[in-house]
């Protein structure tokens, strides 16, 4: 009676060790995501700051109802310039040049975008919201302490003055930053975005399924179904289940020396990205396709055979369907982690300075963990939060795509 005791107290520290396992793997989850969200959760909004902007057709000097390509060609910094010495006339040259350093260093820009959209406001005064500069944005978040002393910080203390009586009249909005979905990278935080990284990891994504999926399909249907046993066969399934554990940066060497050295395609592409991790995604699908194979049942194929079917319409038209559940789940799990990879993508130029979204496989593109990397190392505050934005959006990303993979399971897996 004692041992029994003493075997349903050990039963029940045992079941506490793991509920301990259990909930401390959930904390540190929780706090490394909260902390993640905290941080980043701003880079999805910008500041700005609204003052009325007169387009004067004299000093942009184009017709009174110009064309787009006018306006494109026009300059508009003597205009900028001259709404700031009308809006700010009761300060001297110099606070005027303080004052606008509150503003994105592109205001011209942004002015120009505005009169392209809007052709209705020349010749007329407009309330415009221009994007604030990094340091008041972070400023205005609270991601930064104001109170430091003014030699230590950008911003002065006129022009903190400024930007607390923009706030008290009501001058200052934040918004949420449409740009930062649709502009590429930039090397100013205020106009950095992820459309080009994001189109970037699509097409490469695309490609590696493209040429992983078939190939591990027939692979492994090949070995499993077809192929006698013997020892080229175990040699194959061992080298599968080794490249599996092979190092990423290896496939990335592969890349480098075969795919743009010898074949001499276009580097920092995503069809060389594409083919790269098609390569380390492979082992994962051939695995999961093999097991996906070898779970359905006998009685499956031998039923179909005695019915007069032929080895290839047993495979392709019974046991593969029932396979696909979990092929389809190995697929997706295998592309989630090519999604996060790095290092055969660093090898291969896919980790640059790239402003302008790919339109196809062809052109230049980053992924986005090498985007996420070139912002941590970029010294402006502004990237900090940059950063942790588009490390929620990877996140999110890949939370979707293992809900995929649930989903799939669950709607089509047999239960014999």
């Amino acid at each position: 009676m004692t041992n029994l005791i003493k075997r349903k107290k050990a039963e029940r520290r045992f079941q506490l060790y793991g509920i301990f396992a259990v909930s401390s793997s959930l904390l540190f989850v929780l706090i490394l995501v909260s902390n993640i969200f905290f941080s980043g959760i701003g880079g999805f909004f910008k500041t700005s700051f609204v003052i009325p902007f007169h387009f004067d057709q004299s000093l942009l000097k184009i017709d009174e109802n110009p064309s787009k390509e006018q306006i494109r060609k026009a300059s508009f910094r003597k205009i900028t310039s001259a709404n700031f010495k009308t809006i700010f006339s009761n300060y001297s040259k110099d606070e005027i040049k303080q004052i606008k350093k509150l503003f994105y260093r592109k205001i011209d820009k942004e002015a120009q975008k505005q009169l392209l959209d809007n052709p209705n406001f020349l010749n007329q005064t407009v309330e415009i919201a221009f994007t604030a500069s990094t340091d008041i944005d972070q400023i205005h978040k609270g991601n930064f302490n104001r109170d430091i002393p003014e030699n230590q910080r950008k911003i002065n203390n006129f022009q903190l003055a400024i930007y607390d009586q923009f706030v008290e009249d009501g001058k200052v909005k934040t918004v949420f930053n449409t740009d930062y979905f649709l502009t590429g990278d930039s090397r100013d935080p205020e106009s950095a975005g992820v459309a080009s990284s994001v189109m970037g990891s699509v097409f490469t994504i695309l490609i590696c399924f493209l040429l992983s999926f078939p190939i591990a399909i027939f692979a492994s249907i090949y070995l499993e179904e077809f192929a006698k046993p013997g020892k080229i066969t175990d040699l194959i399934e061992i080298n599968i289940n080794n490249l599996a554990a092979v190092p990423s940066i290896i496939f990335g060497l592969l890349g480098l020396g075969i795919l743009l050295n010898f074949f001499g395609l276009p580097r920092s592409t995503a069809l060389v990205g594409g083919m790269v991790l098609s390569f380390m995604t492979l082992p994962t699908i051939i695995v999961a396709c093999r097991s996906s194979l070898r779970a359905v049942p006998p009685s499956i194929r031998e039923g179909a055979l005695a019915l007069g079917a032929t080895k290839n319409q047993v495979v392709f038209h019974h046991v593969l369907p029932l396979a696909m559940p979990g092929t389809l789940t190995g697929t997706i799990i295998g592309l989630a982690r090519a999604v996060g990879e790095t290092a055969p993508l660093l090898m291969i130029g896919m980790v640059a300075f790239i402003m302008n979204v790919p339109s196809t496989p062809l052109d230049p593109a980053v992924g986005m963990p090498a985007q996420i990397y070139l912002w941590s190392e970029s010294a402006e505050r502004g990237f900090i939060e940059k950063t942790s934005s588009a490390i929620i959006l990877l996140l999110i990303f890949l939370i979707v795509v293992n809900f995929v993979s649930v989903y799939f399971r669950k709607k089509y897996e047999k239960k014999w």
